[in-house]
């Protein structure tokens, strides 16, 4: 089933989870949580698949409470196995990565990352359990930065009814979003530096 992530096939995907009948939501949930767990493997096409077999509000719904799911799992991982454990689940040099966003950005770091969809979501929330910041902090900026993205995903997801052009066309429009959510977030930084000065 990993299969269909790391190839990116919605399709191969949306089949694979009709096939459990109505226990179809529960399996992607279960696919939702184990990706999570699994960095770096793909959520988006998941949340594709979602919209796509139930319509974008329920498929969001089942994309953002899955997601959520997941970021606490991945969060309590860190916490109790600690930063080894997680290098093994991940890579040191990405970890490496996100703690600088951290050191970067402290208390806002998640609700930003969240923010941003070439953040890892599995990462950051690894990272986070290996910091002092409470659950409720974690899981509150999580549950607000995710649910944007998971609206825009499932809306376009719901879009795609299949074949190639329409997968392209909706990853163009997510990097689309992408970049300009990274250009608005840039201007903001310059703009929060010159209130310093």
């Amino acid at each position: 089933m990993t299969s269909y992530l790391v190839k990116l096939d919605m399709e191969g995907l949306k089949e694979y989870i009709l096939s459990f009948g109505i226990w179809g939501p529960v399996v992607s949930f279960l696919l939702m949580i184990l990706q999570s767990v699994a960095a770096p493997l793909p959520a988006f096409v998941i949340t594709f698949a979602n919209a796509a077999l139930f319509g974008w509000v329920y498929g969001a719904i089942l994309s953002w409470t899955s997601a959520m799911a997941g970021a606490a799992i991945c969060f309590y991982i860190a916490k109790f196995l600690g930063r080894n454990t997680v290098e093994n689940l991940t890579s040191k040099f990405a970890l490496d990565e996100v703690d600088k966003f951290f050191v970067k950005y402290g208390k806002h770091t998640i609700l930003i990352a969240r923010l941003l969809p070439f953040m890892s979501f599995d990462l950051v929330s690894y990272a986070a359990g290996l910091t002092s910041m409470s659950f409720a902090s974690f899981f509150i900026a999580t549950g607000i930065g995710q649910l944007p993205a998971t609206i825009v995903y499932s809306y376009v997801g719901d879009m795609l009814t299949g074949g190639a052009k329409l997968m392209m066309t909706g990853l163009l429009t997510l990097f689309a979003l992408s970049i300009l959510i990274y250009v608005i977030k840039k201007i903001w930084d310059e703009k929060i530096i010159n209130n310093l000065k």
